[in-house]
């Protein structure tokens, strides 16, 4: 799976993707350190264990670097960035229940826009599965070379 650039110096305005999950009754929020285990009970049952890992990574960091959507104290989904390397968005995950509701675009924009404000200007995605959505929602393009990139020799 290739690795995809963003220009984040060049995102387009997200406010109508928060309103619009707003009006779901859905809040965005960054996640807090004493959620560790909630969020990582989330991405274990939905996702991968290497995620959890990831997570635990985002949640030791300050400010925390994972995001979450939750609606009547559920999370629906997550996303996290610098955690397998700096400047890196990734992992996310929207529980499959919640699909199509905006959220994966939500989350996605409030990790490139907290990287562009720690004064990237531009950040990766690793080893993307869903070339197109990126493709659409933020503009990414191929890093050429990049498969495998930094994930070549992943232990199991």
């Amino acid at each position: 799976m290739v690795d995809m650039l963003v220009r984040l110096y060049a995102l387009p305005d997200s406010g109508a993707f928060y309103q619009s999950v707003a009006k779901q009754g859905v809040t965005l929020r960054r996640a807090r350190a004493f959620e560790k285990h909630t969020v990582a009970d989330f991405a274990r049952t939905h996702f991968s264990p290497k995620w959890v890992s990831e997570i635990e990574v985002a949640m030791s960091r300050q400010p925390v670097s994972c995001f979450i959507a939750t609606k009547d104290k559920a999370i629906l989904g997550f996303a996290c960035y610098e955690t397998t390397a700096r400047g890196y968005f990734g992992p996310t995950g929207v529980d499959p229940a919640a699909r199509g509701l905006g959220l994966g675009k939500a989350l996605l924009f409030l990790c490139l826009e907290s990287l562009r404000d720690m004064g990237y200007a531009y950040a990766i995605i690793g080893g993307v599965g869903p070339r197109e959505f990126y493709e659409k929602a933020c503009g990414a393009t191929v890093i050429e070379g990049s498969d495998p990139g930094i994930y070549g020799d992943i232990l199991p």
